[in-house]
Order: C-alpha cells, then structure tokens, then sequence
C-alpha cells in the first residue's frame, strides 16, 4: 500500500471523540506499549522525540520542535513536528500525518478518557454544579472541543492572549484571578508553561475537585506544588511515561513529597480510577506519552481509509 499523506483539516472531517476514546480503550487491552523519549536542548528550545511500538498496533514516531521564540521574531508557530506511522507486520512507513492534527486529538482525548469514558478520577455530579463540571482554570481550543456542552474560563499570564482565546471561543470566559478561579472550578486544567518556582498551590484546593495536570513535558516542568499533590489522589495516564521524565511527578517522588504507592493507576488498569467520594480531590498527569500519539495516528489513518 502507498504512503498516506493527511493534512489537518481533511483528515480532522473524518474523526469524533468517543470514536477516538473506544480507540484509546481498544490499544490499552494490547500488550503494553513499549516507550522512549529523547530530548535535545538548545535553551530555551527544545526537540522532543517520542517513540511507541505496541504489538499488534505498530510503530509511531513523533517530532516536536518547540521554538518559543518563532512567534516574537515574526516566524512560523512555536511549536512543529511530524509524525511517522509504521506497518505493525512488516516496519513499512504506513502514513504521515500532521502533527497538530495528533497532538490536538491525543491531548484532549486523553484527558476526556479519564474524565468520562474510564470513568477515571471522575467529577461527581452535584445539584449546584449542572455543566460547571468542566469548568477548569486554563484551558486551550482543542480541549475545550472535546466538550461542547461544559462552560470554560480562561486565565493566562498575558490577558491580551486570554481575551483574543475567547473571542475565538464562543462562551469562554477570561478570569483576572487565578487563585480565585481555581478554588471555583470543579475541573482544573492548568497548562502554563512554568519550572518548579511557578506553580499552582495546594492551598487553592477545595474539596470534590478534579485537577488536570497537561502542560508540562519536560524533566525540570511541573505545574502543581508538592502540597497540591499531597492532598490529592494521583493517577497517570502512563507510568513509563510520568514517573521519572516529567518534572509533575518525578521532582516530588525524588524529593520524597510523594511515595510510588501514592500513584493509585494508569490506563492499564483502569477499573482503578474511581472516587472514593464527592469530598475527595483528584489529580490526573496527563503525560501525553508516544504510545497515545501511537493509538491517534493509527485511528486517524483508519478514518482516512474509512471514509465515505
């Protein structure tokens, strides 16, 4: 078979989210994927590749240029890359498919699958709360996507950027007060590109809430404070993935804030995510890891093939 090309939009028209979470489901009941990242460093940007080869699935292999400065000096985006499908059988490159396109599906879907198809780490529903259950602190475009019928709001750093978000984003919100809005979500979604100095804090915490952990990738990376996940239940979506490569979960665990045990589950055992009650805090590590970028691509290109 030829070599598949599928570029953002067309190959955006073929695809839905619950199909995309029964794919997630689906590659989670084959062996466990094998993982590798390697990063490349020439401050402050980065080159992240991801690599996944489960059995029965196949091969991926995603490249992630992350050049904050490009959008200052009038260049491309910040962020670029390809990712490369390969034949489960034979090794063969089956597709090549935009990266934005994955990235956008992979993010979302992994945290919708914790919050609703798994039943992972799930928001209970409360009287006073109706569709606020989605409502986290920071958000971007393609997961807010992923939930139509929830109310967003926004904070970012720069309020210019929060405000042109919403205007792009029928419905959203923009907050002035991070810590205000944090202690109001039920979901908290934050997604600051921030070191360990600048992170979100335990203290904000009410009970019943449901934090969703996305930005951070890298080793020296976190987006919440040892507090924060002291207080509340963590689960993964990938242990190879988060413990000891992503600063969230690998500068606590070294430092001995957190223990191994504290991390209750991942996707591979997913009977595990479940509240305990309406009281408790959650937490999600949204690591995003390649064996994810892998179950994408490969339900993308089966909707390419699919289609009508």
């Amino acid at each position: 078979m030829s070599l598949t090309i599928i570029p953002f939009d067309e190959g955006e028209a073929n695809l839905d989210w619950l199909g995309l979470c029964a794919a997630f489901k689906a590659g989670h009941t084959l062996p466990r994927a094998e993982i590798a990242d390697t990063f490349l460093y020439r401050d402050p940007d980065t080159l992240l590749n991801r690599s996944a080869w489960i059995d029965g699935m196949g091969l991926a292999v995603k490249c992630r240029h992350d050049l904050p400065g490009n959008p200052e000096q009038g260049r491309c985006r910040a962020i670029n890359g390809a990712v490369n499908l390969y034949d489960d059988a034979n090794g063969t490159l089956d597709a090549l498919v935009d990266f934005h396109l994955v990235t956008k599906w992979k993010t979302a879907g992994d945290s919708l699958l914790c919050r609703d198809a798994a039943g992972a780490a799930r928001q209970p529903e409360h009287p006073d709360r109706g569709r606020r259950h989605g409502r986290p602190v920071a958000m971007r475009r393609p997961t807010a996507a992923a939930f139509p019928d929830a109310r967003f709001t926004v904070w970012n750093r720069t309020r210019a950027n929060a405000e042109t978000m919403a205007a792009d984003c029928p419905g959203l919100q923009v907050a002035d007060d991070l810590e205000a809005r944090c202690a109001r979500a039920p979901i908290s979604s934050p997604l600051p590109r921030c070191r360990p100095s600048r992170c979100i804090n335990g203290d904000w915490l009410q009970p019943g809430q449901h934090i969703d952990l996305i930005g951070a990738f890298r080793p020296d990376m976190r987006e919440a404070d040892d507090d924060r996940l002291r207080r509340a239940r963590i689960f993964v979506d990938s242990f190879d993935t988060t413990v000891g490569h992503i600063g969230e979960i690998k500068i606590p665990l070294e430092a001995g804030a957190i223990g191994r045990d504290d991390l209750i589950a991942d996707y591979y055992a997913p009977d595990a995510f479940r509240r305990q009650g309406d009281d408790e805090i959650t937490l999600f590590k949204n690591g995003g890891g390649a064996h994810l970028d892998l179950m994408t691509s490969r339900y993308i290109l089966d909707a390419w093939r699919g289609r009508a």
